[in-house]
């Protein structure tokens, strides 16, 4: 029987499959389509996102083939401000690279560590008892897992067969967003982009780094019913003029699709042996670029925590925290998307006025320092009880006395204590868990005696007392060992 079945070879999926490897979970990933998609939906990572392929000593793959932008500029709801001074993170930039990039890299990274991929594999049905879950694919094949992931995009095949509700709100605000060639000089595109985008958020031209290709945004409003129906070249024709007065005499498009901005977020990530992370889970508008985002740290999450149930050393509840944790950090992701939509779309004057009070508000340090951890995911605190500041919060990567990074320490995807007492042990644990003394550094100007990681990097505990810290051991690692 296979351990995992991941339905969805997107980075969410990837991630995912790559997470249970690194625990020697046998998964196979289903994959309907028959090749890498062409169309680049996302166009960089955040800081959050950058952190995670540093933590699983990927980042320097990811940085051959990205370049880096400063934190600042537009970075919510198009209004230009300056990032705040000193990010907590070793990382403070944005990365840019295309996400068939991002896909590929994820699928080499899963391949190395062993997870089998099947592409043209379809999910067309799925149920489950006790024991597992039966997975049927189009051409008829039937398998057998302990556990299935959706790992399925926004209209998951995976999420309608189990029936959860998606609620929210559909489609109000439509795009095209494809890649082409412009047949004008690069200055009068710049010119006039920046003339319409001074009433039209959504419209945009920039140019790829090739010779007159450009990714091209334009509103769509009304054009077709069906979203799933590829658009023309001839529809960005007619909606470039219609916003610009000119088509910039577009032509040779590399893909084209359509984008909108529907809001809805499934009700529950698990039922039974069935889970469901990425888009599968929350669909938002693209205002950020938060959504590939959203996916990793999702399989971040679930990766460790689906491996411990799988080997039999899971807690109570552990699984379950996967959604007690994820759900919230989508639901807030989908309320600031919400709010920067309406502020970009709108041309009412309370929505404008809201817009221009942000823009002042945003000239204070602390609200952008707000806004930004929030965009990049560097914020987030899971609620872990009462404690220290830095408890349900993952720590940046940091330098420690040995002359060690932290995050070369967590490649493995195991747990970590990192001890500057010399008194703490995580025996019992210690198939499970690292244990590095002595690691001062610039753990000294966090000001504490130990700190327990969990396998995605939030500190699971502080403090120095043997007692409290075999408790969070069994808590998040399962029982200890002989």
């Amino acid at each position: 029987m296979i351990d995992v079945i991941v339905v969805g070879g997107g980075p969410t999926g990837l991630m995912l499959a790559a997470e249970l490897r690194l625990h020697d979970v046998r998964v196979v990933v289903l994959e309907r389509d028959a090749e890498p998609t062409p169309v680049v939906r996302s166009l960089g990572m955040h800081v959050r996102s950058i952190e995670v392929m540093d933590q699983r000593g990927l980042l320097e793959r990811f940085l051959a083939h990205g370049k880096q932008h400063p934190v600042r500029g537009v970075f919510f709801a198009a209004i230009d401000k300056p990032a705040p001074d000193r990010l907590d993170t070793a990382h403070p930039y944005v990365l840019g690279i295309p996400q068939t990039v991002t896909d590929r890299l994820l699928y080499e990274h899963a391949l190395e560590l062993g997870a089998e991929i099947r592409r043209s594999a379809e999910l067309v049905g799925l149920s489950q008892d006790e024991e597992g879950v039966t997975a049927e694919l189009a051409d008829g094949t039937r398998l057998r897992s302990r556990y299935l992931v959706g790992c399925d995009g926004g209209r998951s095949t995976v999420r309608k067969l189990l029936g959860v509700g998606f609620p929210g709100e559909p489609t109000r605000v439509q795009a095209l967003l494809g890649e082409m060639e412009v047949g004008v000089p690069q200055e009068t595109v710049a010119t006039v982009v920046a003339e319409v985008r001074k009433t039209e958020k959504w419209f945009g031209l920039g140019p790829l780094g090739g010779e007159g290709v450009y990714r091209v945004v334009v509103p769509a409003e009304g054009v077709t019913e069906d979203r799933s129906v590829p658009p023309t070249l001839d529809e960005f024709r007619q909606q470039l003029h219609a916003y610009a007065g000119t088509d910039f005499g577009v032509h040779s498009p590399r893909w084209l699709s359509r984008f909108g901005d529907a809001t809805r977020q499934a009700e529950r990530y698990r039922v039974g042996r069935v889970l469901l992370a990425g888009d599968a889970a929350h669909v938002h508008p693209p205002v950020g670029g938060q959504g590939l985002n959203l996916g990793i740290q999702d399989a971040f999450n679930l990766g460790w925590k689906l491996a411990a149930e799988i080997t039999g050393r899971a807690p109570e509840g552990l699984l379950d925290s996967y959604h007690t944790e994820r759900h919230p950090v989508a639901e807030d992701v989908l309320d600031n998307t919400r709010a920067q939509t309406l502020l970009m779309s709108s041309a009412e004057p309370g929505p404008r006025s809201v817009r221009r009070l942000l823009s002042e508000l945003m000239d204070f340090e602390d609200v952008k320092r707000h806004l930004i951890e929030k965009l990049t995911a560097i914020g987030i605190r899971y609620d872990f009880g009462e404690g220290h500041d830095l408890l349900g919060r993952r720590l940046r990567d940091v330098t420690l006395k040995r002359s060690d990074r932290l995050y070369d320490l967590t490649h493995g995807g195991r747990g970590l204590l990192l001890d500057q007492t010399g008194r703490l042990s995580v025996s019992g644990w210690e198939d499970r868990v690292d244990h590095v003394v002595d690691a001062s550094g610039e753990l000294d100007e966090l000001k504490v005696p130990a700190v327990l990681l969990r396998p995605d990097g939030y500190v699971a505990w502080v403090g120095e007392d043997q007692g409290d810290l075999r408790g969070v051991l069994a808590k998040w690692f399962g029982a200890a060992g002989s």
